[in-house]
């Protein structure tokens, strides 16, 4: 009876374990997605002018990922003993995590460049945009189904960005020129299209990384996260060696507005809120999908909006209201078709027992 009783609610379980882990995942994405834009304008507002920095905080928190990996190989050990494995990624998808993490930050270096000549309202609408490259790529690479709930969250997400893009009126940073002020919106976009490739990239090395039978674990997962933003901070290291940003601390702290306590606490909270972004970005990768963290990233859009209207004063149009209506009916369509497509599996497996038996 109480074997019975185990294997009755081991799925209920592992049902409970995965949703948390999902909710805890959407709520670090909601919070990076939404924080991160502000923290990085108000660097600029006040005083930064250094994009490297800027784009350094963007993945410097990796030693945060020390603890779960560390605390993972210390349950290996406790259960395996000094036959454990220091590592449960294979290689080469090691090195694949290695290039995606130069490509990350690359990525991480056009959008903080950009969003130096950017409103926040500005950049959020562009880097809504990276949805619709997400669905491309994912297609592409992954094979990602594209069902008619999809579509539509997509298309009234889209339609967001598009109503957002079509109140946006001439609302430069002081002191940016109108070139620089172009500049920043096509790189905003380059910056889009790039996260757009990379988050398929991720999950296929994920896929790549079950291979063999190797079943693909959370821990599994942080120590790819943990190679890409330890050679993300390495590529954007390199680019402030050469620009000198590490002898420009001191100097730029004196300046800032808010004094030079604030002006580290900006740095080391910016460290912190985009690796909330990043860890729940690949978090719902590796729990759902592709598709499902680029619709978050741009259902979250419009809360950035409303957010820099309150913290930093910009001006908020019916425009973004409606914007903000769009997303959130998007991301109702997002969540209505996969629970109508979850209870039709479900009838679906019922049905197929109750023929087998």
């Amino acid at each position: 009876m109480d074997v019975e009783a185990r294997k009755d609610s081991s799925p209920t379980r592992g049902k409970l374990t995965r949703r948390l882990l999902v909710a805890l995942n959407c709520g670090m994405l909601a919070l990076g997605t939404t924080a991160g834009p502000l923290i990085t304008r108000l660097y600029y507002d006040k005083g930064g002018r250094r994009e490297w920095l800027s784009a350094w905080l963007q993945s410097a928190g990796w030693p945060l990922l020390l603890l779960p990996a560390a605390a993972s190989y210390a349950a290996r050990r406790a259960r395996d003993g000094r036959g454990a494995p220091l590592l449960l990624t294979p290689p080469r998808v090691l090195l694949a995590a290695a290039g995606l993490g130069v490509a990350t930050g690359a990525d991480n270096f056009v959008y903080a460049y950009s969003l130096r000549y950017l409103p926040v309202s500005t950049s959020a609408i562009l880097i809504s945009t990276q949805l619709a490259f997400t669905v491309f790529f994912a297609f592409l690479i992954v094979r990602q189904r594209l069902t008619a709930a999809t579509v539509n969250a997509v298309a009234l997400l889209t339609a967001g960005a598009a109503v957002l893009g079509l109140h946006v009126s001439s609302d430069r940073p002081a002191g940016a020129t109108k070139g620089q002020y172009m500049m920043g919106f096509a790189m905003t976009l380059g910056a889009a299209a790039l996260y757009g490739l990379i988050l398929p990239l991720v999950e296929l090395a994920y896929k790549r990384a079950a291979g063999g039978g190797r079943a693909v674990t959370y821990a599994l997962v942080m120590e790819v996260q943990l190679v890409m933003r330890f050679f993300a901070t390495a590529f954007c290291t390199v680019g402030m060696v050469v620009n000198k940003d590490f002898q420009a601390i001191q100097s730029e702290a004196n300046q800032f507005e808010l004094g030079e306590a604030r002006y580290y606490m900006v740095l080391v909270w910016a460290a912190v809120l985009w690796q909330f972004f990043f860890l729940g970005a690949v978090g719902v990768i590796f729990c759902v999908h592709t598709l499902l963290a680029g619709i978050l990233i741009a259902v979250f859009i419009p809360f950035t909006e409303v957010a820099a209207v309150i913290f930093l004063h910009e001006k908020f149009s019916s425009g973004k209201g409606m914007a903000l209506v769009l997303s959130l009916w998007g991301l109702a369509s997002y969540s209505y078709g996969e629970w109508s497509e979850a209870r039709a599996k479900k009838k679906a497996e019922i049905v197929a027992e109750a023929q087998a038996s």
